[in-house]
């Protein structure tokens, strides 16, 4: 049975830059088959499809959105000897703190990124030299008519903060992680979230890093570099924590983020000559892939 769908959902509500107006049509997926039925049904009615975990690394549109915004709660997690097999709507910070207290290394990087599984996937999250598919074994995908697929390792590309994932238009469900035993694992995950909590602003509502780190440079130096900390347009400022963070101080709407990150972008270009490239995605009213 397909479950109902809710009208006028506040993108805000699901976002952790508390931006964003109202979705056409909102549901939520607690399970892989629920996904399944779901894609097909937005299909057969000809919906764009916007697929939301902890609403991080997007911006969303102030129009909201003229489509189904789906809320993946697949929450399923299975570890076995360091094999992990996972629901793309689990936390992925969650993961990465608990292989680590069982001595699994591989995810450590994971505590503290605002994430689903499902997101960190579509991105290729990383840090601290570490990326997610250097452990990503396979990923079950549902595609935009509702069929279940399998994709190992072989079928998958990345790179920097991407994936093939960019240029699919279903949904990721499942995911199968291969870790290494590690005496080591616990310390190195409480050191990285500890430097976190410590250097970026955690208590402001923001999207994550806005920038993408061009090669052999930090964005957050650059910008930092070129005076633009605690730089504002409304609501939207430049952090004065940490440079590549832009956070709503109060009631910022997605135009002047833009318009910040614009400016912050020509100034970089006019000041340091290099080009910075937006990490965060801008969902636009009528298209998930801006």
């Amino acid at each position: 049975m397909l479950l109902p769908f809710k009208e006028g959902k506040l993108l805000s509500e699901l976002s952790t830059f508390c931006i964003g107006g109202p979705a056409r049509y909102f549901t939520e997926a607690h399970t892989i088959e629920e996904l399944e039925e779901i894609m097909a049904h937005a299909h057969a009615e000809k919906l764009p499809v916007l697929i939301v975990g902890k609403g991080s690394n997007c911006l969303f549109d102030d129009a909201g959105f003229d489509g189904l915004c789906i809320l993946n709660k697949i929450q399923f997690c299975q570890q076995d000897e360091g094999v992990v097999e996972v629901g793309s709507g689990y936390s992925f910070s969650l993961l990465g703190v608990q292989t680590a207290r069982r001595g699994w290394a591989g995810l450590e990087f994971a505590s503290g990124i605002p994430a689903t599984v499902g997101g960190a996937i579509y991105m290729n999250a990383g840090a601290n030299g570490a990326e997610t598919y250097d452990t990503l074994q396979e990923v079950t995908y549902i595609t935009e008519t509702g069929k279940r697929e399998l994709l190992k390792r072989a079928d998958l590309t990345w790179s920097y903060r991407t994936s093939i994932f960019h240029q699919k238009k279903g949904a990721i469900a499942a995911a199968k992680f291969v870790l290494s035993p590690s005496t080591e694992a616990r310390q190195k995950q409480l050191k990285i979230i500890s430097y976190r909590t410590a250097t970026q602003p955690y208590s402001d509502a923001s999207a994550g890093c806005m920038f993408r780190n061009p090669p052999s440079h930090s964005a957050g130096a650059l910008i930092e570099q070129c005076g633009l900390k605690g730089t504002a347009v409304g609501g939207a400022e430049v952090s004065t924590l940490h440079a590549n963070f832009i956070v709503n101080k109060g009631n910022a709407t997605a135009q002047e983020v833009l318009a910040l990150t614009e400016l912050v972008q020509k100034t970089v270009r006019e000041k340091m000559g290099v080009e910075l490239e937006r990490e965060v995605r801008y969902v636009s009213s009528r298209s998930p892939l801006s």
